[in-house]
């Protein structure tokens, strides 16, 4: 059985926290939007905390993180930004009373975690989609795809033939990849599913891909997205293809449609897709 959070209404109250790295620069173009579109917005602790490169301590964010899921007044929780953390606190999270009342999360990148971790064990809907951190920069687009996917108001993609039966699952590449073997790796048959991801190597990426074909994960799919693999680092020695060229042929053995250059991923124009439902 797949929960959906309650839609957001005016006056609803959000909360921002940081659950992996800590922001380098203030948030205050994403509290003007979200007040914009009448919301009351809270700021966790870890949203100015530091430990190292972290928001914070482990514990801190935990707790941080672990509040608003557990406050009945909170409507959505979204994370500031990616980076790296997600990993090192999704275990020691209580939620018990999240499932009972279930809200929205939203992010990407290191998110992923989050995000795979929900619908893998509870079949909880969840936002990939923008975070304040991106907010600066971020599309008009892309902030009104965040924007109607929180309200219920239906998301407009570039591709009108996108499958309209089996719900998208997906989100990092590396972190999925990460997530295998463990209780957060969700199940991939007969999903549409998304992968992005920044500053990998051609090398890596077939890798990775080819390590989710062996295992069995591409074979049963709906169909696949690809959004922005961008920042891709040189290598010494050419790999020799094209990230667009070694994701059709690791799947040139099945026969659903593979989608290139959707807009979302770690890019201004990242759109928000919703984990767990249909495109339809």
């Amino acid at each position: 059985m797949i929960k959906q959070p309650a839609y957001l209404k005016k006056g609803d109250k959000i909360a921002i926290v940081c659950p992996a790295s800590r922001l380098p620069r203030p948030i205050d173009k994403a509290i003007e939007v979200f007040l914009s579109w009448g919301l009351e917005v809270v700021l966790g602790e870890s949203v100015t905390a530091e430990h190292h490169q972290f928001a914070g301590t482990d514990e801190l964010r935990r707790a941080d993180l672990q509040r608003f899921m557990d406050d009945p007044s909170v409507s959505a929780i979204i994370a500031g930004r990616g980076g790296y953390g997600c990993l090192r606190i999704i275990d020691e999270l209580d939620f018990t009373h999240f499932v009972e009342n279930p809200k929205w999360i939203v992010g990407f990148s290191d998110v992923t975690v989050l995000l795979s971790h929900l619908y893998a064990v509870y079949g909880i809907q969840s936002i990939h989609g923008p975070m304040p951190y991106t907010f600066d920069d971020a599309t008009p687009e892309s902030l009104e795809s965040l924007r109607c996917a929180l309200f219920g108001e239906p998301i407009e993609y570039r591709y009108p033939n996108l499958p309209k039966s089996g719900a998208i699952i997906g989100g990092n590449l590396t972190l999925l990849v990460m997530l295998e073997g463990s209780v957060s790796a969700m199940d991939y048959t007969d999903k549409i599913l998304f992968i992005e991801d920044i500053g990998e190597r051609p090398a890596a990426v077939d890798r990775m891909m080819r390590m989710l074909d062996r295992s069995g994960k591409l074979k049963k799919l709906k169909g696949l997205i690809v959004g922005a693999f961008n920042e891709m680092p040189q290598e010494k020695i050419p790999f020799g293809q094209t990230i667009q060229e070694i994701i059709l042929q690791v799947v040139s053995k099945y026969d659903y449609l593979v989608y290139f250059d959707f807009p979302a991923g770690h890019i201004d124009d990242n759109r928000a897709i919703v984990v767990g439902k249909g495109l339809g």
